[in-house]
This record gives C-alpha cells, sequence and structure tokens, in this order.
C-alpha cells in the first residue's frame, strides 16, 4: 500500500461536484452511497442508473428519448447506449456565449490570442457555413494536418455541428504517416496550417499538404491557416483557400455585449453578443451513437487501425471525467500538452461542456526550460495537464517551479502517457505545489478516454493511479481469465461503457474489432496493459 501524501481537507471534499453528485443520486434513485467505494460499485452495478444520473447530472443538451438508458446491458461488445436519444456534440460544448474567454491560445515564439465565448461561437457559425457550401454532409469527414490552433478546435466543432466526422494529425507526423491514416477514410475537406514552431524553429507544412492534396483524390477543399506567415503561398497547392476565403465571413469575429445595461457582467446570461445575420448556428441533432471521430493506432505492425468513436458515448465519458473526476468547472481553465494527433487533445477540447477555459499552446514543452510554468502562472491554469515523462525530465533540469512561479490557481495536476514514477510524487509536492491533486491516469486512444483516474476526494498514495473510473468495471486477471488483487496481470473491462468505439473503419464484419479486444477474453474488453490492483482500490 503507497503512503498517503495528499488528502483533501473536509472543505474541499464538500464542495466537490462528485459528492453534490451522490446527494443527488439518493434524491433521485433512493441510494445510499456514503462515500467512494460505494458510488463506484453502484456505477457499474447499475449502469443504467448511473449514466442517466450523469446526462441528468451534466446537464446535456439533447433529446433523452424514452427508451431504455442501454439495450442488450450483457453484450460486450453489442450494447447500445440511449438508442433513442438525439444530441449534437459541438452543441454541447458551446451552450455558452459570453464574453469571457473560452479559448486562450500561446505559442513559444510570444504570440498570444484569445476567444471569448461569444467570439468562438461566431466562429464555428462562419466555418458551418463554409463547411455546408463545400457540400459537407452528416457522415462526411473533415481531417485537420494542424497544430494546437484555435482554428483547430473551431473546425473541429464545425465538424461535429454539421454530422460530420473529425480526425487530426499532428503536422509533425511525416508525409506517409498521414497518408496511412487519412487515405483509408477518403476525407472530402482538409484543413493544414502553413507551418508550426518547435524548439525555436520554424517547420512548413505546405509541402506535406501538396503531397496530400495529390495523393488524397476524395479531397474536394483544401483549406490553409495562416500561422507563420500572414500570407502564405499557396501556388504549389491548385484549387486551395486561405482560412478566410474560405469562411468568406460577412462581419467581423468579435464579441460585442449587445446590452445597454451597465451593470452586465461579461459571465451575464444578457451579454450575449451577435455578429452579422448569420450568427445561430443551425446544430444537427444526431443519434447517440453517430460517429464524432475516428482515431489512430499507432500502426507499428500494418497500417494504423481507424477507431470510430460515437458523438455522445465521447460527450457523456468526457462529461464524467472532467466534473466527477477532475472536479472540473465553470470559469475553470483547463491546460493539457497535446498534439492535435494524441486522444489528450480530444479530452481537452471537451473541457468547453464543462464551461471551463481552454489553454492551448503551439510548441516544445521545454523551450524554454520554464516555458510551461511560465504560461500556467500567467494565464492562471488551474488543471495543468501533462505527461510522465515530461515531469521526470524537469526535475532532471533542477527546475523548481514552486518557488520560481506563481502557482496559486493550480488545483491539480494530471499526468498521463505511461506511469508516473514514485519520485515523481516526491517532486511534484516538493518542487511545484503541496496542496495539489496529483492524478497520475490512463487509458487510450480506443476509448477515447481513463480506465484509472483521479479523485478530488481521495487521497494521494505515492505512486499509485488513485481510482478506478467511475462506471467503468475494471479488474486485473491472470492468463487464465481469474481476478487478481495486489498482483500483476492483464487489465480488462468486464462490462459495457459508452465510450467504446463503435466499429473499425472499413471493418464491415466487425472481425479485424473483435480480434483487437476481445479475442483474448471473449465478452471482455483485453486492453493490452499490465496492472495491478491494490487491495484499497488505487
Amino acid at each position: 500500500m503507497g503512503e498517503i501524501i495528499w488528502q483533501p481537507n473536509a472543505e474541499r471534499v464538500a464542495a466537490a461536484q462528485v459528492t453534490h453528485f451522490r446527494e443527488q443520486v439518493a434524491v433521485w434513485y433512493g441510494r445510499d452511497l456514503p462515500d467512494w467505494d460505494a458510488l463506484y460499485l453502484w456505477s457499474i452495478d447499475h449502469s443504467d442508473e448511473f449514466w442517466a444520473a450523469v446526462w441528468r447530472f451534466a446537464a446535456v443538451i439533447g433529446d433523452r428519448g424514452d427508451g431504455p438508458v442501454v439495450d442488450d446491458p450483457a453484450a460486450l461488445p453489442g450494447a447500445r447506449w440511449f438508442a433513442g436519444a438525439r444530441l449534437n456534440f459541438a452543441e454541447n460544448l458551446l451552450r455558452r456565449r459570453d464574453a469571457t474567454p473560452a479559448l486562450i491560445f500561446c505559442s513559444e515564439n510570444g504570440l498570444r490570442r484569445q476567444l471569448s465565448w461569444a467570439e468562438l461561437y461566431a466562429a464555428v457559425a462562419c466555418t458551418v457555413r463554409a463547411l455546408r457550401a463545400a457540400g459537407i454532409e452528416p457522415g462526411d469527414r473533415v481531417v485537420g494536418f494542424l497544430p494546437n490552433l484555435p482554428e483547430t478546435v473551431i473546425a473541429m466543432l464545425a465538424s461535429a455541428s454539421v454530422g460530420a466526422v473529425w480526425s487530426s494529425c499532428s503536422p509533425d507526423f511525416g508525409l506517409q504517416g498521414v497518408l496511412d491514416r487519412f487515405g483509408q477514410i477518403e476525407p472530402k475537406v482538409l484543413i493544414t496550417a502553413d507551418g508550426y514552431f518547435y524548439n525555436g524553429k520554424c517547420h512548413d507544412s505546405l509541402a506535406v499538404a501538396a503531397h496530400l492534396q495529390r495523393e488524397l483524390p476524395s479531397l474536394s477543399q483544401l483549406v490553409v491557416v495562416p500561422y507563420v506567415n500572414e500570407e502564405p503561398d499557396l501556388s504549389l497547392l491548385p484549387g486551395a483557400r486561405s482560412w478566410s476565403d474560405f469562411l468568406d465571413a460577412t462581419g467581423d469575429i468579435r464579441a460585442v455585449n449587445t446590452s445597454d445595461d451597465p451593470s452586465v457582467t461579461a459571465g451575464d446570461d444578457r451579454a450575449v453578443t451577435t455578429v452579422g445575420d448569420h450568427d445561430t448556428i443551425d446544430f444537427v441533432r444526431l443519434p447517440f451513437d453517430h460517429p464524432l471521430l475516428i482515431m489512430y493506432s499507432s500502426g507499428t505492425t500494418g497500417l494504423p487501425k481507424c477507431m470510430v468513436h460515437s458523438a455522445g458515448g465521447t460527450l457523456l465519458q468526457h462529461l464524467k471525467e472532467h466534473r466527477l473526476h477532475c472536479d472540473l468547472r465553470p470559469g475553470d481553465r483547463l491546460f493539457y500538452y497535446t498534439t492535435c494527433g494524441w486522444m489528450m487533445w480530444n479530452w481537452l477540447v471537451s473541457g468547453l461542456a464543462a464551461e471551463a477555459t481552454l489553454v492551448l499552446y503551439d510548441g516544445a514543452a521545454t523551450h524554454p526550460d520554464t516555458g510551461l510554468w511560465d504560461l500556467a502562472a500567467a494565464e492562471e491554469v488551474t488543471i495543468f495537464g501533462t505527461s510522465a515523462r515530461y515531469l521526470a525530465a524537469v526535475e532532471k533540469r533542477g527546475l523548481r517551479p514552486g518557488t520560481t512561479h506563481d502557482l496559486a490557481s493550480l488545483r491539480a495536476i494530471l499526468s498521463t502517457g505511461s506511469p508516473l514514477a514514485p519520485d515523481s510524487f516526491d517532486y511534484v509536492y516538493r518542487d511545484i505545489k503541496a496542496d495539489v491533486l496529483l492524478g497520475s491516469i490512463s487509458g487510450g486512444t480506443d476509448i477515447v478516454s481513463c480506465f484509472a483516474l483521479c479523485s478530488a476526494v481521495l487521497p494521494v498514495r505515492r505512486g499509485e493511479l488513485q481510482c478506478r473510473g467511475l462506471g467503468m468495471a475494471v479488474a486485473v486477471w491472470d492468463d487464465a481469465g481469474h481476478p487478481l488483487v495486489g498482483q500483476k496481470g492483464e487489465l480488462v473491462c468486464t462490462k459495457p461503457f459508452p465510450s467504446l468505439p463503435i466499429s473499425f473503419w472499413n471493418d464491415p464484419e466487425g472481425s479485424r474489432y473483435h480480434d483487437a479486444y476481445f479475442a483474448r477474453f471473449p465478452g471482455v474488453w483485453h486492453h493490452g496493459d499490465y496492472a495491478e490492483l491494490r487491495p484499497e482500490g488505487g
């Protein structure tokens, strides 16, 4: 059992959203859930009640429908969630339209941009009109070859607004890596930046974009976002349009408080803005399991697997993780160091559904050495996400952000990519911040979410991940399929959950999907990770 090195105080536990959730569940279902363990067991033993409660607690926008929460609840795979529901992912992320910040973008070369909720909504509205003018319909693929820019978020939300399927690759992917991914899914629109910054250097993206244009016959439109140059040279890209030309905006996308009442604050509902005559997005509400994202395996053996994730499953799972595990709140500032080729980018963007401000960053994590901590302090980040490798690297470099930076706003540090070493736990609490939730979390692109997570109401034990995800029947099995506690074994999930992939792309019989996860232990998700479940649940 790991040593407890941090514990939330009583006030923090009482104020946590998961505490309020437990109280609401007692009212809605008459369930007496006195602690985390009782809540977890209820969430997997009565998963229909749990996921319906998440929908209600998070005030999901959409038609819940009259049918059961889950059809065929024992089928793994095969269970279908909220079959009667209709919703739109982007509508749930764009529920605010005031003048407070929605996106803050910074790059390693000093560029900073900020968009309010109103500006973000207006920008997405312009992009929705452009996609529809380009003939994009529900189910079509829109892809991004982009850094972590505001335009990347805007394009993803516009794609979701019309029911198209979004997929992205980071611009540091080589040409063949991008073709191996996008070539399988036949996109209609490709959005690229002209380049990106990394480690003090400017890198071109247009040469790769020119190859993609030639090698992807399905493309009907290539759009270029100016980033490293104000006016990129598009001469080598026949028919390509600049971002501004593609949008063909009818007005300036800026937040304007239309209320004459000086008492209206930026966060007031009355501070809604209007931009031109076309500022309302006609969100297409589609079934819960309508495709939202296509993500990819690493492709180390053969072509990458194209995993299709649903709009409803992604939304509900991320709302649960953000609000009930990370205690993400309206007005919080959520940062995760990620490229657009990693699933954590999608996880970051979903923070908008919790009404948090997203802090986006383009550049190298250690250029300069203190760059991410400069960002965290300057932008008053409340939840700071990174990798175990980064924390180990900054410790090795001798950085002590807790003494060199004002991190008063910082409430949680999240780490993923690999398990966080015990020494890194010591480093965080010694040299970054003593009173912070350190969450080592773990999941995968396969489920666009986590199996193991943090909790704002549980202690942090040195060298351990805090808990299993609510609603996730995670277990550790030996080779014969017997449960293990206190011994290393195979990480499995024994019951369905909403963010299971819908399918693999171009796998009509489902055989590749089945073989990837269900061949080892039939009817059970086999993740391919080793784990150890401690007696106290960590």
